[in-house]
């Protein structure tokens, strides 16, 4: 099953004692897969992390290259949050772009975009999900550990090997086994 067809799947969960459905209708927001539309809206959304080094920079045509891997967050038509899923292996995906815009963090949306990417990477069959982050406490909470990059070849011999920080990457890696986890509700 796809990330669009499981977009609809949201009704019937609790995050926090009440119905995600619930806590997103009141925050006026809805989680969907992205479109070609919504692009300068990711670009923009990550951007602001990039400028200020959280992220690293991803070009439009990335993006454009891409799209049906990210998940966004809309309200009334801007993109206030964004994910994606990209996999590596038949083992291995990695949550990337994951990105909150600043008025709207703390109310739960990073955490169930990732939730959402962990379903898809199930679905998909992967056994493993990895994030580079300089929030180690967030993914901890979402039970994923603090792993040394040489745990992850793909990534570092794939991609990391191409990225200007190779050789002074200040990002931390985790790891979530998904076959050995449940999946949180």
């Amino acid at each position: 099953m796809s990330i669009q067809a499981r977009s609809a799947q949201v009704s019937g969960q609790v995050l926090d004692g009440a119905p995600v459905a619930e806590q997103l209708s009141e925050l006026g927001v809805s989680i969907r897969p992205a479109r070609l539309t919504d692009v300068a809206g990711i670009h923009a959304l990550l951007k602001q992390f990039s400028n200020r080094q959280l992220l690293l920079p991803r070009s439009r045509s990335d993006l454009y290259q891409r799209v049906r891997e990210f998940l966004v967050v809309e309200t009334h038509g801007s993109i206030i949050a964004c994910g994606a899923l990209q996999v590596f292996t038949a083992q291995l995906g990695e949550v990337r772009s994951l990105a909150v815009a600043p008025p709207y963090s703390n109310r739960g949306l990073g955490r169930q975009l990732v939730r959402r990417l962990e379903r898809e990477a199930r679905a998909l069959g992967l056994s493993r999900l990895m994030a580079l982050t300089y929030r180690v406490g967030f993914f901890h909470q979402l039970g994923f550990k603090t792993v040394s990059m040489k745990e992850l070849p793909e990534k570092v011999w794939g991609v990391c090997i191409n990225c200007p920080k190779f050789r002074n990457c200040d990002e931390i890696a985790v790891l979530k086994n998904l076959h050995s986890t449940k999946l949180p509700l």
